[in-house]
């Protein structure tokens, strides 16, 4: 199982780092360079600190949150049952394909829950059956039916 960053992992610069970043970087020659500003910390050491951020787990993913449905692809919700002794395997075989957007952990029996995000709607059930096969497990697949918003927002 991942462990749990100490108090002493992020300080109060890399809590803001944090919280900014999830509200979206503007699409600019300089995009860090607002953030960088409001931390008062030059941009180089924005983006080294987002790396040193994944690298510890503090943040699993950086990058753009595009819309594949708009642009003629498909989101689909999958899960998996994963067995605890396996997750950590299992997650780092998932996480390698490039359609997933991205994985949680959950407490249940389907433990693992992951959007895979693909250019058309029948690599879905290509890049489903790939981390079967690599994994062994069954990926249950939820496609959307109705889409809502909910500006979801974890503050650090």
């Amino acid at each position: 199982m991942r462990t749990t960053l100490s108090a002493e992992a992020l300080d109060a610069t890399d809590r803001l780092l944090i919280n900014r970043l999830q509200d979206g970087l503007p699409l600019v020659h300089a995009p860090f360079a607002p953030i960088a500003h409001e931390a008062g910390i030059p941009e180089a050491d924005v983006v080294s600190r987002i790396a040193r951020l994944r690298e510890i787990g503090a943040i699993t993913r950086f990058g753009p949150f595009l819309d594949a449905e708009a642009m003629g692809g498909a989101f689909c919700l999958c899960a998996m049952a994963v067995p605890p002794e396996r997750f950590e395997e299992v997650m780092t075989l998932v996480n390698a394909h490039p359609e997933v957007a991205h994985n949680y952990e959950r407490q249940h029996r389907l433990n693992m829950w992951f959007v895979l995000a693909c250019e058309r709607p029948d690599q879905i059930a290509e890049a489903a059956a790939r981390i079967e096969g690599e994994t062994g497990l069954k990926v249950l697949r939820f496609p959307k039916r109705h889409e809502f918003f909910i500006g979801f927002r974890v503050e650090a």
